[in-house]
């Protein structure tokens, strides 16, 4: 048994030296192949395609690095872009309930000759401005105005109950003057008094400005005449949105 153990190292040891002297001998001949003519030219060719595989191994490395600089900008878009949506989606929560709308105008057409008669024609209300009659409309108070009011005047009223009411008296003008807009023709008897009414209201002090009376706030809403109801146009008084005008004992409440 020993004998077969001896018999196997010195087998692989041969076997070892055996593949060293190859590949001696195998560099020896590469080394000489340079000194024959007839390989020159294979080597030459080889030489050129190694210098071909360099360069494009250097093209390679700049598009990787090209890629990774770009890599690098998609992932600070990203993130930018994350933050943007983030934005977007507090902002679409948190949607003011109160926007300002677009004015409204109604377009009253000229009356129209025909036969010695005049056709009174319907006004058409319209969001553009265009040819016509324009209603001036209370802007909506902003968060920033709501704040900057005095505590002692708020009280206990909010952003939105006063926005609220801003809508309610707008609704009461462009009621209003709608009918005064209207040809008196094509008006009822119910309509007619309340024309009739509004002319009587009109003063001097009027003349080119837009106003309403309380009357009109109990004919076109649901507003309650109540305490409340008048601080909150103290609120407006306070924010520029409304100023009063007051003689033979009505108040009129003027569209600033």
């Amino acid at each position: 048994m020993v004998n077969a153990m001896a018999s196997s190292s010195l087998e692989d040891l041969c076997l070892y030296i055996s593949l060293r002297i190859s590949n001696i001998k195998k560099c020896i001949i590469l080394r000489d192949l340079g000194k024959h003519d007839s390989c020159k030219r294979f080597l030459h060719k080889i030489c050129n395609e190694g210098i071909l595989v360099h360069e494009l191994l250097q093209a390679m490395e700049i598009q990787v690095k090209k890629q990774e600089e770009l890599k690098k900008s998609l992932k600070e878009i990203q993130k930018s872009a994350e933050r943007a949506q983030k934005e977007a989606w507090h902002l679409l929560e948190h949607m003011p309930r109160y926007l300002p709308k677009p004015l409204q105008v109604c377009n009253v057409e000229p009356t129209v000759k025909h036969k010695e008669e005049t056709k009174a024609v319907e006004p058409k209300c319209e969001k553009k401005p265009a040819k016509g009659r324009a209603i001036k409309e209370v802007a909506l108070i902003t968060t920033e105005e709501f704040e900057n009011v005095p505590a002692y005047m708020k009280g206990r009223i909010t952003y939105d109950q006063i926005n609220a009411v801003v809508e309610e008296i707008n609704k009461a003008v462009v009621d209003k003057y709608k009918i005064l807009y209207q040809p008196l023709k094509s008006m009822s008897a119910p309509v007619r008094n309340l024309y009739h009414r509004f002319i009587e209201e009109e003063t001097r002090d009027t003349n080119g400005v837009f106003f309403i009376v309380d009357n009109d706030i109990k004919q076109f809403t649901k507003l309650k005449l109540d305490k409340r109801f008048y601080i909150m146009l103290s609120i407006l008084r306070h924010c520029q949105r409304v100023r009063e005008i007051r003689s033979s004992g009505l108040v009129r409440y003027v569209i600033c």
